[in-house]
């Protein structure tokens, strides 16, 4: 369970990953009038993840569908080439893999050089001390719940004690970054992860799958991530 006496706000925010890409500006407006706080749009390059998805000229034509923030979840080598670009599109937030530049810290001066927010991933696979000398650099930090590449895998359970291990440190240390989950995120896990220490919830397919449609998935995943925020709750 978190250690953090004081919960950080719940934010939802879906992955378009799963949406129609031959309509994304209709796509990103039903997820803003389904209340979600902001979208993330998962870029990859085929060569640090086996997968191709957005370019900066398709985020930047959605960028006047919707006033919610958009944030870049960068699964790319060499981040630091484009990134300005994603900024450029509209992108307020970029989050920069640790494992994908061989100059983290330079990396991540470079998007706020570029006037957006920083924040920084890691994979399953990668201990948190490949980013404890840039906390002081982020607003956020990305825990994989999969490995990147693909939407609609399952869940990584394991990842909870390093989510709450992360977030002791972050309380440790009394800095203000949030904790962003991605891979899996749905209504039998979203507690599991909230309950851990992180407040960012991505969620693509569960929210697509509900029958009851995407408000009403918004919704039930808030509830469920609030909930298990409530004091005395058992992780």
């Amino acid at each position: 369970m978190s250690t953090d006496a004081a919960p950080r706000p719940i934010h939802i925010a879906p992955s378009v990953l799963p949406a129609d890409f031959s309509k994304l500006g209709d796509e990103c407006r039903a997820l803003e009038d389904a209340g979600v706080d902001r979208i993330q749009w998962d870029v990859m390059d085929g060569q640090f993840v086996p997968n191709l998805t957005f370019g900066p000229d398709v985020i930047a034509a959605c960028r006047s569908a919707v006033t919610v923030p958009f944030e870049a979840h960068l699964m790319v080598n060499t981040p630091e080439v484009l990134l300005e670009k994603y900024v450029d599109a509209g992108c307020e937030l970029l989050i920069i893999h640790a494992e994908s530049t061989g100059h983290l810290h330079r990396c991540l001066g470079q998007v706020a050089d570029a006037g957006a927010r920083a924040a920084v991933a890691l994979n399953p696979s990668s201990p948190i001390s490949l980013i404890e000398h840039v906390l002081d650099l982020v607003e956020m930090v990305l825990v994989m719940t999969v490995n990147p590449g693909f939407g609609g895998q399952a869940y990584i359970a394991t990842m909870e004690p390093k989510i709450t291990e992360l977030r002791a440190l972050i309380v440790e240390r009394g800095i203000d970054v949030d904790i962003e989950v991605d891979g899996g995120i749905g209504p039998n896990t979203i507690a599991a992860a909230t309950a851990a220490g992180a407040n960012v919830l991505v969620a693509g397919s569960a929210l697509y799958r509900d029958p009851a449609g995407l408000a009403h998935a918004v919704t039930d995943l808030r509830n469920r991530a609030e909930a298990a925020q409530a004091p005395g709750r058992a992780a």
